[in-house]
């Protein structure tokens, strides 16, 4: 009777342990100190602009409690603390309020607008050939670069009643744009969006240049129109960016100054074109009362401040991130 040979079992490969202290040790401390790396190249930025904008924000909160007029700056009268008197003073002014009203008004025509004329023209960019593209994006950015005292004041003279063309062109004869409250409003509002839209065109443009192609030829091939693809998947995959430009919108046009001031002699006759802005500079410079300016230009930071995250809790409730 012969038995079966044995087999000698394989010995288990031991594999070699790190040595304590090597580069598999080392290797978290790494990445924590690697974590705080784009804080310091971030670091200089982040002092000039601290230096720029938290400073002036407290001297303007600062000034806004206090009973600071020509009297206090020329060092005849000492400084008193009023607390919120100067708050109460301006929200019992009835001027005050309409100017509010007014502004928020103003503001969001002109947001709606310039956002539906840069996606439009966005969506064009698409559509055309290569040289129109090139001319129409020349076009917007001359608008775009052009300083907004040179671009009123061209506004003023096409508007003119005496000299200006498009009177002339229209037959409107000697029509005064800037007379009435609601036509100098609309005049303001077209030099508006005439130097904004630019902004919005570009960034829409290139996010849509980022959708993949093969997303929008699907839509089109099930025979979706041209509103519904934008509508329905372009507008949803750019979310992110109309965030962006709808909130860089409200926060230029809710202070809006050089384009009201130029355009209608500092608010129109009898203040009828007034925004806070320009309310904000007649109190503190024609008036000299600078605790009442401080104060307007602390409503208006605390309205953009909870317009913007008002807008984005929206959005994050709706599980869009940014």
């Amino acid at each position: 009777m012969t038995t079966a040979p044995r087999t000698e079992e394989a010995a288990p490969v031991r594999l070699p342990r790190p040595r304590t202290g090597g580069p598999a040790a080392r290797r978290p401390s790494r990445r924590r100190g690697s974590a705080w790396t784009p804080w310091l190249y971030l670091l200089p930025a982040l002092v000039v602009l601290g230096g720029l904008l938290v400073y002036p924000i407290y001297q303007l909160g600062l000034i806004s409690f206090l009973e600071y007029t020509q009297a206090q700056v020329s060092g005849g009268e000492p400084t008193s603390f009023q607390g919120l008197g100067n708050y109460t003073a301006l929200f019992s002014d009835p001027q005050f309020r309409q100017v509010l009203l007014a502004t928020v008004l103003f503001a969001a025509a002109c947001v709606v607008t310039t956002l539906a004329v840069g996606c439009a023209l966005a969506v064009l960019l698409t559509r055309i050939r290569a040289l129109p593209r090139l001319a129409l994006m020349l076009a917007a950015l001359g608008a775009w670069a052009t300083p907004a005292v040179t671009g009123s004041t061209v506004w003023v003279f096409l508007f003119d009643p005496d000299f200006g063309p498009v009177n002339r062109v229209l037959g409107l004869g000697d029509f005064s744009w800037t007379y009435g409250r609601y036509s100098a409003f609309a005049l303001v509002l077209f030099e508006v969006v005439w130097c904004s839209f630019p902004f919005v065109m570009v960034t829409v443009y290139a996010g849509i240049k980022a959708i993949p192609s093969e997303i929008l030829e699907a839509a089109a091939l099930d025979g979706a129109s041209q509103w519904r693809i934008w509508r329905s998947v372009t507008a949803p995959v750019l979310r992110p960016i109309l965030v962006v430009v709808t909130i860089q919108s409200i926060i230029w046009d809710f202070k809006v100054f050089t384009q009201i001031y130029v355009m209608t002699s500092g608010g129109g006759i009898a203040g009828q074109n007034l925004v806070l802005n320009v309310y904000a500079y007649q109190k503190a410079f024609a008036s000299s009362q600078y605790s009442l300016g401080s104060a307007i230009g602390v409503v208006m930071l605390t309205v953009l401040l909870a317009v913007t995250l008002v807008y984005l809790r929206l959005l994050r409730r709706q599980g869009e991130e940014l």
